[in-house]
């Protein structure tokens, strides 16, 4: 028989039982549709976390207390909860003074409670210098300014704040500026709000920030004489990995380090940050990618069973077929062909609703949080997994079926009630 007959032929089995085959799909059309949406909502919030990490420039290095990892995807000392305290005012002294470094920017963070009236809101708070806003890219206010390197100097208690913040204190029509607020019962006047919020680099809520003068943060707030982080930003006209040898340089040799092994410091430039979240965010993608193709197993097994129940109902058929010249190859193909057809047209109703469900993920997100920068991600590789493993699906779980069908001796199928 030719593929063209046995194709026509196939197809008209399907069609004769439309209920039948749509319900047989069902099982390769939740699993693909499944596995597109997991991926692309993956990849989209892979974009977007790498996206808020690029955003605050390509020239930046990033300087945390205790030393490396030992392990590649081990999080840092200060993220286990452990007090380290290397990283003082020399530090930033010494980086400052290298040729290579433009900025060297010590923060200091904590969260407490922000009270105006009878309004509150519990917040994160940056401590740092006039600096921060430049690194950071948060130059730009809506209103007021930013506090300059006076305030620092002199102590001044003055906040630069998030615009969800100042709408949750404020309201809508009232200036923020000249207003004082409460930061842990200590007095701040407001100079300034940022122009942007949403999420920032490393997760940091832009919308709802409080950044003060580091010396009042320090002081009054959190009692510590050491800092949290230390952002640098390289001179553009030198090279990344050589400000990088540079400031691991200077750091061991303001905290009389002569064995690398004992470093008490962990630097990181921005190349690392992103190379090391692309690695965790690709493998959650296919974890979770992992998890939905179970789905697919489960699918396959059910055309299987469909199949096989096939099978048993048209053995007349079969031994019809047989005794009028049907070979048992002829009576596998056709069944192979209706397994696939199954399975194929299952994967690309499975991609078109995966696709749907993606695209009304990425609308209800957009409309009712704006501000995080969520993007539209619709991976091919998707489609293409999509594709191939429901083709692949139809093969694997429809061969014994077909070969059941094709070994039926004629005389036995026609004698089938």
């Amino acid at each position: 028989m030719l593929i063209r007959d046995a194709f026509k032929t196939a197809t008209r089995s399907l069609t004769h039982g439309k209920m039948r085959s749509i319900l047989t799909m069902l099982g390769i059309i939740i699993g693909i549709s499944s596995v597109i949406v997991l991926m692309s909502i993956g990849q989209s919030a892979q974009d977007l976390i790498l996206g808020q990490v690029q955003s605050i420039g390509s020239n930046l290095i990033i300087v945390m207390p205790g030393a490396p990892s030992n392990g590649r995807f081990s999080p840092p000392a200060a993220a286990q909860g452990i007090v380290v305290t290397s990283l003082q005012q020399r530090d930033v002294d010494a980086l400052q003074r290298e040729p290579a470094v433009e900025f060297a920017v010590p923060e200091v963070r904590g969260q407490a409670q922000v009270v105006y009236g009878n309004n509150n809101a519990t917040v994160g708070y940056t401590g740092s210098t006039a600096d921060f806003f430049t690194v950071s890219n948060l130059a730009s206010v809506s209103e007021g300014q930013t506090f300059s390197k006076s305030d620092v100097d002199s102590g001044n208690h003055v906040v630069v704040i998030g615009p969800d913040l100042a709408k949750t204190l404020f309201g809508a029509n009232v200036s923020p500026i000249n207003k004082t607020i409460r930061v842990r019962d200590v007095s701040f006047r407001v100079v300034g709000v940022l122009s942007k919020g949403g999420t920032g680099a490393f997760g940091v809520d832009i919308g709802n920030l409080v950044v003060m003068p580091i010396s009042i943060a320090q002081k009054q707030l959190l009692g510590i004489t050491y800092f949290n982080v230390i952002i640098v930003q390289a001179q553009p006209t030198y090279d990344i990995n050589f400000v990088k040898s540079r400031m691991t340089f200077l750091l061991r040799q303001d905290h009389g380090i002569t064995d690398p092994n004992k470093d008490d410091f962990n630097i990181q430039t921005q190349a690392d940050v992103l190379s090391l979240l692309g690695n965790i965010t690709s493998i959650l993608t296919l974890f979770l990618a992992a998890i939905a193709s179970i789905s697919l197993v489960v699918g396959g097994i059910g055309i299987m069973n469909i199949m096989l129940v096939s099978v048993t109902e048209r053995t007349r058929e079969i031994g019809l077929r047989k005794a009028v010249g049907a070979t048992d190859n002829d009576i596998l193909q056709q069944f192979l062909i209706e397994s696939v057809l199954l399975t194929f047209a299952g994967g690309i109703i499975g991609i078109i609703f995966g696709a749907l469900v993606v695209g009304g993920v990425y609308l209800g997100i957009t409309t009712f949080n704006p501000s995080l920068g969520w993007v539209f991600a619709f991976p091919l590789s998707a489609v293409v997994l999509g594709l191939a493993v429901s083709g692949i699906a139809g093969i694997v779980f429809g061969i014994y079926p077909a070969r059941q069908a094709g070994r039926k001796n004629p005389i036995d199928a026609l004698r089938y009630e």
